[in-house]
């Protein structure tokens, strides 16, 4: 149920010495005004469905199915939300969860750390975030990367997120880290646009007022999820297992937690994170996740081999014709299942159509 594409060796180290153990499952909420351009996100129909994606994927995580949440699940252009395979997870292997508010735009419904953060304005301002703030969410993502990292020493961690428009705020990122990732970006959508994420990256650098150090970058073009992410995997990399739970994004976290190393002198422990998706990501035919994935060094690619076919919810099949792919740490949720409890693909899809029948 797990598939090896980058560094089979340092994969296979990770996977063995994790295997059986119980982790845990963290997920960092944010927002980002490149999420209400129009078309650029299939997370949620409309621009103002997208308002409250994260809130509502937050919300089911911590509730579940619930007949009257504050923020429903928003309804997608075609698909389901890929929270029903995180949730069905968390519920059935128990593990514990930690959700992280970097920048919302509204207050969470749900027990969430707040972070004192801010939503990012559109990328194409080159002017997204304050300095200020993302030093201080880099801070953050030190000091709670230490304090997990105290209290589950002998297992690992497994970062999620959910930051709609967050694909493209990290090719906007692995760009300006000198990472020719053009064309090779995942996307909601079946067909990645590659053309019009192209378009914004190349206005939100023009306009960028220095890009020369990485939290400069962040502050540009970056979203409020990226930088604390980087500083949990970077601290917590020291003790305990990292699990980066995403595709693209996750891929630009682990480009972004190594030149802020490089550039701060910051120790890591490189053999203890690995990134871990979806195979509808990996293998996603309208980008090159395992060529991005080869271009950042020696990071390990894992994806579960979770399979909608046989299925019988058509809004879950249409993960097999390339909609909506991940999100929320399905992904790395779907890994650790099979990686702590021996999870098969039945074993998964059972969980997953339960929760959809209650829905």
């Amino acid at each position: 149920m797990i598939r090896i594409y980058t560094q089979p060796q340092k994969a296979l180290h990770w996977l063995r010495r994790y295997q059986n153990l119980r982790p845990q499952f963290l997920c960092i909420l944010g927002f980002t005004d490149t999420a209400l351009i129009a078309n650029i996100s299939t997370a949620g129909a409309t621009p103002d469905a997208r308002l409250t994606t994260a809130l509502a994927d937050g919300e089911f995580l911590t509730k579940g199915v619930s007949p009257h949440p504050t923020y429903p699940l928003p309804p997608l252009t075609t698909g389901i939300s890929p929270v029903f395979i995180t949730r069905a997870v968390l519920e059935g292997c128990q593990l514990p969860v930690l959700l992280f508010n970097a920048g919302l735009r509204q207050s969470p419904s749900f027990p969430c750390i707040d972070l004192q953060g801010q939503p990012a304005r559109c990328l194409t301002s080159g002017q997204a975030l304050p300095l200020a703030v993302v030093e201080h969410l880099f801070e953050q993502g030190l000091q709670w990367g230490q304090k997990l990292a105290l209290t589950h020493g002998d297992s690992y961690l497994i970062i999620g997120e959910c930051v709609v428009g967050g694909t493209t705020t990290a090719l906007a990122v692995l760009t300006a880290l000198g990472i020719n990732a053009q064309g090779k970006v995942n996307s909601s959508h079946p067909l990645c646009n590659h053309q019009q994420k192209q378009a914004l990256v190349e206005q939100g650098l023009a306009r960028a007022p220095s890009l020369s150090h990485p939290l400069e970058i962040l502050a540009a073009v970056g979203d409020p999820m990226q930088i604390v992410a980087s500083g949990m995997a970077i601290a917590a990399s020291a003790s305990l297992g990292v699990l980066l739970a995403g595709g693209t994004q996750m891929l630009a976290v682990y480009a972004l937690a190594q030149a802020l190393s490089q550039n701060l002198g910051l120790g890591v422990n490189w053999d203890n994170i690995v990134v871990g998706t979806t195979r509808w990501v990996a293998e996603d035919p309208s980008a090159d996740t395992v060529g991005l994935a080869s271009l950042l060094a020696d990071v390990p690619l894992l994806a579960t081999e979770l399979n909608f076919t046989d299925s019988r919810y058509p809004q879950l099949q249409l993960y097999e014709r390339g909609f909506v792919k991940e999100g929320v740490g399905a992904g790395g949720s779907a890994i650790a299942a099979s990686l702590y409890q021996g999870w098969t693909n039945q074993k998964l899809l059972t969980a997953i159509e339960k929760l959809v029948s209650k829905s």
